[in-house]
């Protein structure tokens, strides 16, 4: 019996927003679930069940043991948490491709078939899309922070070792477009069913012939609104292993580098030679702050606000136009806003305009809602 594809709906569904809960969930695995659902993918793939399922507590983990099963992966490689967990001998080959690819691939073909371009493309849009940007930057940056672990001679071996996983709960963008389509559901795609069980309960997974390798997801994950990973005062994303990743509105930055937000001074802004580490010791101390405590000069003002500029040595400037909020707070104060704008910037009343979207002589700041 064939399956009758359901319709997805044009905005994002109910399903999408519980599958990007699961692509961003933090805290320990269901580790029963989980292993059900690889037995499970094992045997709608027609292989026996694994005789053994490994936990590791992070992606790294699991990385360093999957290089060291290829062969070839640099002595540094051994000296990583996660080595000698599981030998050649015990593991047999990866079996990621009857797992996980074919019944990927069969579900996508058929979906495709049915639904045609321009439905595809459309179901698509209204459900993995707006989650794949999101979880594919943060798949990338966990991949390059496991490639960092052991030096450049290193990266090779683990960074392929991070392609041979299957991505769990990363995997939410596809699986939230199948389950638009009824398809997590159906019984004649148990593959991908069990493939949808793990990802709700478990992070990345790498599956071999007699042994499975399972990853805990995260213990914390730090986000900016725009859903980059972000935190001014400790890791962005970290296990509980200790493999971590530290960012500020999206950039890597250094593990130590937060410690020196604390205690910030003007001083050590200008003295900065980074260019994208001054950027982000400016927005965290405050441009008002460091413009009062640098005694800076406004280049111009009119009407509209008050332009600022800072010139910083090795980098573009940072232009900025000050702003008072036409609608009061509740206690009838008004709050300043510092807006940056493009470093071109001649004119309070041309930086105003750009953020408004519009060129400075179609400005009319007394037609503002």
């Amino acid at each position: 019996m064939t399956a009758v594809l359901r319709a997805p709906h044009a905005e994002t569904t109910a399903e999408t927003a519980g599958w990007s809960a699961t692509a961003f969930a933090t805290g320990p695995a269901d580790r029963a679930r989980a292993e059900a659902g690889v037995r499970a993918a094992y045997a709608a793939a027609g292989l026996a069940a694994p005789e053994r399922i490994v936990w590791v507590p992070s992606p790294a983990q699991g990385a360093v043991a999957a290089a060291l099963l290829g062969g070839g992966a640099p002595e540094a490689v051994r000296a990583l948490p996660g080595a000698g967990l599981v030998t050649p001998e015990e593991t047999g080959a990866s079996v990621r491709d009857a797992v996980r690819t074919r019944p990927w691939e069969a579900a996508r073909a058929a979906a495709y078939a049915r639904l045609g371009p321009r439905e595809w493309a459309r179901a698509w849009a209204g459900t993995g899309a707006p989650l794949w940007e999101r979880v594919n930057e943060l798949v990338l940056r966990v991949r390059r922070g496991i490639g960092e672990l052991a030096g450049e001679d290193a990266e090779r071996a683990l960074r392929g070792a991070t392609l041979d996983a299957v991505l769990g709960q990363h995997d939410a963008p596809w699986l939230a477009l199948f389950d638009s389509l009824g398809m997590t559901g159906d019984a004649e795609r148990a593959g991908l069913a069990a493939l949808a069980e793990v990802a709700r309960t478990a992070g990345w997974w790498w599956p071999y012939e007699r042994v499975a390798i399972i990853s805990e997801r995260p213990a914390e994950l730090h986000r900016d609104e725009p859903g980059r990973l972000h935190r001014g005062d400790g890791p962005a994303l970290a296990f509980t292993d200790g493999f971590a990743l530290h960012a500020w509105r999206g950039m890597p930055i250094p593990a130590d580098f937060t410690a020196t937000l604390a205690n910030l001074t003007a001083e050590q802004i200008g003295a900065e030679e980074n260019a994208e580490l001054r950027r982000v010791m400016l927005e965290h101390f405050g441009y008002d702050r460091y413009l009062a405590e640098t005694g800076a000069q406004p280049v111009h003002r009119d009407e509209t606000g008050v332009l600022w500029r800072i010139n910083l040595a090795g980098d573009e400037p940072v232009v900025m136009v000050e702003v008072i909020n036409s609608t009061p707070e509740p206690d009838g104060s008004r709050r300043t806003y510092y807006l940056r704008v493009p470093p071109n910037t001649r004119t309070a009343r041309q930086g105003v305009a750009w953020t408004f979207g519009v060129d400075e002589a179609d400005y009319r700041p007394e037609q503002e809602t």
